[in-house]
Formats: structure tokens, sequence, C-alpha cells
């Protein structure tokens, strides 16, 4: 993800004004809430938070069908 400087707020602001963390969600997709000045949460549209689940769920199945053609052999004879 890469960080714009504009998406930066202070935990402070976001719990005085969150009505303009949640714009600034809407318009740029994501909004960094920092605590001590580190990035500490992420708050992005739910949408976009259900797309990179289904992203992962499709990479975890990928890796699982390359190891199991790469070890194929390994895994009949476990079977036996």
């Amino acid at each position: 993800m890469q960080v714009n400087i504009n998406n930066l707020v202070s935990i402070s602001e976001a719990n005085q004004n969150f009505s303009r963390v949640a714009r600034m969600v809407d318009e740029n997709g994501a909004a960094i809430i920092l605590k001590n000045n580190a990035p500490r949460y992420v708050l992005i549209d739910y949408s976009k938070f259900q797309q990179d689940t289904i992203a992962d769920d499709a990479t975890v199945e990928e890796a699982a069908n390359n190891i199991l053609n790469k070890h194929l052999k390994a895994f009949e004879e476990l079977a036996k």
C-alpha cells in the first residue's frame, strides 16, 4: 500500500473529527491513523477490504496447488 502524506491523521484528530476522516477515505481510498507519530491503524473502504481478502484466498489456494503438484509423488506414497 502506498502512503500519501495527505492521508495521515493523528489519533486525536480522528477521535474528534471522525466524519472528516471517513470523507478522506471516500475520496482517497484509505487513511493512516498515527499514534505517537507512528502509523498504527489503517482505515479503508469496506469494498476494498473484501477485494483484498478474496485476492489473498486465491493466492493461498494457488500456493497450495503448487506445493501439491511439486510433491505429488511423496503425497501419493504417504496415502498408501
